[in-house]
């Protein structure tokens, strides 16, 4: 059928429009210096030594194991926190509760640049500056986006179940733990996933609060080694693709194994919709 032709061309193109980038990225990494901007997709000549390269380049071990710790930490501290913002928005019913949820909401509108300085003034009086806590600490507080996505999955849940559990006992915290959290996985999941991708790659918060190489994330030791590149005035950009490389791997590990609960939770959220 020509719609089912056309349709596997614009899906095959779309592949190769998002696989290219990551393919580009592999084959550079195995490139020698002068080869590394040539556009080929298979190198002429192999060049695993790069990545050993790397690892001499600096403690990449210990920034892969600080982007575990920092990524783990900023992930589970705002998918707890805003589930539970999210819980008592869409559960208990108190006056100004449609206003403060559209003030939880505007805080969207403000862009990170604004509250800048002022969150950098906070750590450095508590005397946290140089150290990892910055880095998710703030996640403490919750997510305006993440507590609105969340709620929007626990107004789906038939309020009979809480208030059974209630008539049987069960505390308010009780319903969150036992209730909420279990019938809405998929938007937990999407949450996590979504923060563990983004504190991995976050280069802003490191570059701010980080001054000692022993607590770099491997997003700000890989600025480290490309301004490294600079001050000697010999750019090794093939060392840098295949730092770029190990950083990158992890997250589609984890996107390959978490895509089927992102695919449910999608999903969910579109029939609730």
């Amino acid at each position: 059928r020509p719609w089912t032709v056309l349709y596997l061309a614009v899906l095959a193109m779309a592949v190769v429009a998002f696989t290219y980038p990551l393919i580009w990225l592999v084959s550079a990494s195995l490139k020698p210096k002068s080869q590394v901007f040539d556009n080929r997709l298979v190198p002429e000549q192999v060049q695993w030594s790069n990545f050993a390269e790397v690892w001499a380049a600096g403690p990449v071990l210990r920034w892969l194991l600080n982007s575990v710790t920092v990524s783990l930490m900023a992930a589970i501290t705002v998918t707890l926190s805003s589930a539970l913002v999210a819980f008592g928005f869409a559960y208990f019913r108190f006056r100004l509760r449609g206003p403060l949820f559209a003030l939880v909401l505007s805080t969207m509108m403000l862009p990170g640049a604004v509250t800048m300085i002022p969150v950098y003034l906070i750590w450095n009086q508590l005397g946290m500056v140089n150290t990892q806590v910055p880095l998710w600490a703030q996640n403490l507080f919750g997510s305006a986006f993440y507590i609105f996505l969340i709620r929007q999955f626990f107004l789906g849940v038939p309020r009979e179940l809480f208030e059974a559990a209630r008539i049987d006992g069960c505390s308010h915290l009780g319903l969150f733990w036992r209730i909420a959290l279990p019938l809405c996985r998929p938007a937990l999941i999407i949450v996590f996933v979504f923060e563990l991708q983004a504190s991995w790659s976050d280069l802003m918060k490191p570059l701010i609060y980080l001054q000692d190489e022993q607590y770099f994330t491997m997003p700000r030791g890989l600025k480290q080694i490309v301004d490294a590149f600079a001050l000697s005035g010999e750019y090794h950009w093939e060392i840098a693709m295949a730092a770029t490389l190990i950083a990158t791997i992890p997250m589609i590990v984890v996107f390959a194994f978490a895509q089927r609960y992102i695919l449910d939770g999608l999903a969910t959220s579109a029939k609730q919709g």
